[in-house]
């Protein structure tokens, strides 16, 4: 299985999706019905199909 970097754009997402759990944990976006941890795992995911996949 051979990896690449991901895309800047994947990269900008999954770190969007990281901050939004880091706020979600801080109680700054209580409204949100996920766990943190949830949330930061999505984000972990994304990034780790932008390394698997070429030119994702």
């Amino acid at each position: 299985m051979n990896l690449s970097a991901p895309t800047q754009l994947i990269f900008i997402i999954s770190v969007v999706i990281a901050v939004i759990g880091l706020l979600a944990a801080l109680g700054v976006l209580a409204f949100i019905p996920l766990a943190a941890v949830w949330i930061v795992l999505i984000a972990y995911i994304v990034l780790a199909v932008g390394c698997l996949m070429p030119g994702a």
